[in-house]
């Protein structure tokens, strides 16, 4: 009896031996089993990440290694190539290429601000009225950024058209004589373009964050005497600075990726906007009209570098906090 009383229930010194290491396990069996739930949740959008970013990415590495030549005399067609990093020191080399990149940088230094600037200021104005009315004009305002790109960029080429476009009778009424085709007022076209198609979507991020901060908070600086021309400025701007510069890496980053727009303007000045005319459309032509594969996937890994390389210092030097 003893033998068996002692096997079914260890007391004394074998109990409290036994009793914490038993807790510890189940305690680390019930962290493992919430550790997989939640990656199991989260495979969908890990799984999708490999095969559209990583998966991409590394295949642009691996054929950037590579180049296509002609073998022998020519006549023995092309002949793939291992040419190690020599794709990347010549796109770093490539005259055109940051020709482009600057010509793109410097669009993005006044078309993004201005952009942002209207897109604050509708978000200010909407913060302004009855909630009701607000979500009419919110999505009013939301309806240029449904479209797709490809269709914004045909609808305006079809408006800046001189023979058949209303914009250009409508300025000669008024005394201006406007060519959106001709060379100086290209980037205004497409910059007038860009900024329709994407002001909605900035003005909503802005206007969210606005929506986030407490009432309260604006009451008690009316009570204090302030108007609403401080208030916007005093303290509904500094609150929405953190929507603004995340509004702002991301025009910038979709700006050094532009490519829609300058492709259609094109068809139209194909004397202005070349093939090098912005980063995306050189590696486009390199690719497809050259059929020079390693060297467009050397200028694409170029070119993410430096989109990431300026979203960071973006980042870094306009999300500090004010001293």
């Amino acid at each position: 009896m003893s033998i068996t009383a002692t096997r079914a229930e260890p007391t004394g010194a074998a109990a409290t031996r036994r009793g914490p290491g038993r807790d510890l396990r189940r305690t680390s069996r019930w962290h493992t089993l919430r550790a997989l739930k939640g990656a199991a949740f989260a495979a969908p959008f890990i799984v999708g990440f490999l095969f559209v970013f990583v998966v991409p990415v590394g295949y642009a590495v691996y054929e950037s290694l590579f180049s296509e030549r002609s073998s022998g005399l020519g006549i023995g067609g092309q002949e793939r190539v291992f040419v190690g990093f020599d794709n990347f020191t010549r796109g770093l080399q490539d005259g055109a290429f940051w020709a482009s990149v600057g010509r793109v940088l410097v669009f993005a230094c006044f078309q993004i601000p201005l952009m942002l600037s209207l897109a604050l200021g509708m978000a200010l104005l909407l913060d302004q009225l009855a909630t009701r009315t607000a979500h009419r004009f919110r999505l009013a305002f939301l309806v240029p950024y449904m479209i797709p790109g490809i269709v914004a960029a045909l609808m305006w080429m079809y408006l800046y058209s001189p023979r058949l476009g209303p914009l250009t009778g409508v300025l000669e009424l008024v005394g201006v004589d406007a060519d959106f085709y001709a060379s100086e007022m290209l980037w205004v076209s497409m910059g007038n373009l860009l900024t329709w198609h994407g002001v909605g979507y900035n003005m909503l991020i802005i206007y969210g964050a606005l929506r986030a901060v407490p009432r309260e908070v604006f009451d008690a600086a009316r009570v204090d005497g302030a108007g609403e021309l401080r208030i916007a400025w005093s303290i509904k701007v500094p609150f929405v600075r953190g929507a603004l510069v995340l509004t702002g890496m991301l025009a910038i980053i979709g700006m050094l990726q532009i490519f829609n727009e300058p492709l259609l303007f094109r068809q139209v000045a194909p004397e202005t906007v070349t093939k090098s005319y912005t980063p995306i459309m050189l590696i486009y032509y390199q690719a497809f009209d050259s059929n020079d594969y390693g060297y467009a996937a050397a200028l694409s890994v170029i070119l993410a570098l430096i989109v990431g390389a300026i979203s960071f210092l973006f980042y870094r030097f306009t999300n500090r906090a004010p001293s």
